[in-house]
């Protein structure tokens, strides 16, 4: 079995390569998705955030806003670091957990999608690093577009990253995407 790690900046593509993969037979683990498992209401990493961020990050039904939450983490480092060392090492099990299963499928590879791969420590877990770039002007675009934020926000949450450089510096494969 081959596991690639897939990841790149916020808007760089990850996504569409990702479900790309997913269409020629590989199993997709996307860490984002298991971060909302992790964020679920009166979980352990759930009452973690409540008492480092308050109740101010949640919605009226009680779940973590990852809006809210987002814009206090992606302009404060130390408070990152906070929420990364509650989430990090129970997405970390979560991915971990999945990888094995694929081989039940039939697999023989799996694609573990990841922005903070590098950052949270994760490339031990997989057997290839391929990175995902965009140059910035076209990522605030995206993001504009998709995310419905303005640019100081977007600019926020591409330097809260790790630089572009420094991931295509451990790439295996580097997949530009500048283009649709």
């Amino acid at each position: 079995m081959l596991v690639i790690g897939l990841t790149g900046g916020i808007g760089t593509g990850k996504s569409q390569v990702a479900t790309m993969l997913a269409d020629l037979g590989a199993r997709v683990i996307e860490a984002d998705h298991l971060g909302h498992e992790v964020y679920r209401a009166k979980t352990d990493a759930w009452r973690e955030i409540v008492e480092a961020f308050g109740l101010g990050v949640l919605t009226p039904d009680g779940e973590v806003d990852r809006s809210k939450l987002g814009a206090i983490v992606f302009d404060d480092a130390e408070a990152l670091d906070c929420l990364n060392a509650i989430t990090h090492p129970r997405i970390r099990r979560m991915i971990q957990e999945r990888i094995g299963r694929p081989v039940e499928m039939g697999r023989e590879i799996v694609v573990v999608e990841a922005a903070l791969l590098l950052e949270a420590g994760w490339r031990s877990m997989v057997d290839e690093l391929w990175v995902t770039v965009s140059a910035e002007d076209r990522v605030v675009r995206r993001l504009q577009g998709r995310d419905h934020l303005d640019e100081q926000a977007v600019l926020a949450r591409i330097r809260a990253q790790m630089p572009q450089d420094k991931r295509t510096i451990e790439a295996d494969v580097l997949i530009e995407n500048d283009g649709t």
